[in-house]
């Protein structure tokens, strides 16, 4: 008398929280796998990019301070504007003493030269320091020369002559020549420093700047035993 036959137990089945590798996976893949969400999120920016915003903190600073040099050049170099007052009827009048002289014009145009210049070695001071440039640099660059100009354009104004010309002319006396305000008349003068820095920058940049691999480049030539290039 022969036992009863039992079928044999299901197979398991494994549900769906039982994650098991491939077979050619690496046994620690699950677990790289988990802590890529985690890896990824952390420090989204990465160190680079806080790098790289500090140093342009610290270049927008240091371009604006070069605006004090800027306006102390400014006024000295800077021509004055002959003025001439008059009492008429006890009332003073100011005039140009040389209507035709140009030196309005030249004050503008030695603004627009020396904040050229000043762009031009801050740019090349800036890619000295970091021939990898990138965009907060760049951006710091102008952003400095751009306060600086305001601030060379308000220090020469502040410690060239004074801005009331009636009191200036009762001190002189009447028909003694004293010199106008300092003033910036054309205000498009305060982007000559930042356009200067963006310009010489970039030519720095692509001339003498590091070069990005070629991603379609070909590998090496084949050569011969004789060690000659083949084709």
């Amino acid at each position: 008398m022969t036992a009863p036959l039992t079928p044999p137990p299901p197979p398991h089945e494994p549900s769906p929280g039982d994650a098991r590798p491939s077979p050619g996976a690496h046994p620690d893949a699950a677990a790289f796998r988990g802590a890529a969400p985690h890896d990824a999120g952390h420090g989204q920016d990465g160190p680079g990019m806080k790098t790289e915003l500090r140093e342009a903190a610290v270049i927008t600073v240091v371009v604006a301070l070069v605006g004090v040099a800027l306006g102390l050049l400014w006024l000295w170099l800077a021509p004055r504007v002959p003025l001439v007052g008059e009492a008429v009827d006890d009332n003073w009048v100011v005039y140009l003493k040389d209507t035709e002289g140009e030196q309005a014009v030249g004050v503008d145009g030695t603004f627009v030269l020396l904040a050229a210049a000043c762009g031009a070695v801050s740019a090349a001071a800036v890619f000295a320091w970091r021939r990898r440039g990138g965009v907060p640099l760049v951006v710091a660059l102008a952003l400095g020369g751009l306060l600086g100009s305001l601030l060379a354009w308000r220090l020469g104004v502040w410690l060239g002559p004074g801005q009331d010309v009636i009191a200036h002319a009762r001190a002189a006396g009447a028909g003694v020549t004293f010199s106008a305000p300092l003033k910036l008349g054309a205000k498009g003068a305060l982007l000559a420093w930042p356009l200067a820095a963006l310009l010489v920058h970039l030519g720095l940049t692509a001339l003498f700047g590091p070069r990005d691999p070629d991603p379609y480049g070909q590998g090496p030539l084949p050569k011969d035993p004789y060690g000659a290039p083949l084709g």
